[in-house]
């Protein structure tokens, strides 16, 4: 019923657990204990609160064009993006008013009144809230 072991062959299979199982612990450790970055912290997405009407993606495709998309990243108070650095103020600013100018697919109609803009320098993740107002909306109506 028992196998039989030779002494030897025991003691190496133990050191190679041993050996994997400390190596593994070591990278994981490392990994968790390295807080450098090289090249800061990505946009990890964008957040739309508060649309009714205008669809999340046109107002993420004008967020996008201001460079808050997937390969930019944050480092210190810059975003640098594929083609420029941009001051993060002045970031954030382009984003308030890019948000705003999202119109409804089909018409020039931007119902957008106010946006404001969030971004969580720890994780990367950029919130949209904006406000829709159809009362003073202009919609140019043709005459018959």
């Amino acid at each position: 019923m028992f196998i039989k072991v030779r002494r030897d062959t025991l003691i190496i299979l133990m050191l190679a657990f041993i050996l994997i199982t400390s190596g593994r612990l070591m990278s994981y450790m490392s990994y968790a204990s390295s807080t450098e970055t090289t090249q800061g912290i990505p946009i990890a997405g964008v957040i739309i609160k508060g649309n009714d009407i205008v669809p999340t993606d046109s107002i993420k495709a004008n967020i996008n064009n201001v460079g808050f998309r997937t390969g930019s990243y944050i480092q210190g108070d810059t975003l640098i993006t594929s083609k420029r650095k941009v001051p993060m103020n002045e970031a954030l600013e382009n984003a308030r008013k890019a948000a705003m100018l999202s119109t409804i697919p089909g018409t020039s109609v931007t119902p957008l009144k106010a946006a404001d803009i969030k971004l969580d320098r720890q994780t990367g993740i950029l919130t949209v809230t904006v406000i829709e107002d159809f009362s003073a909306v202009e919609v140019n109506q043709t005459k018959r």
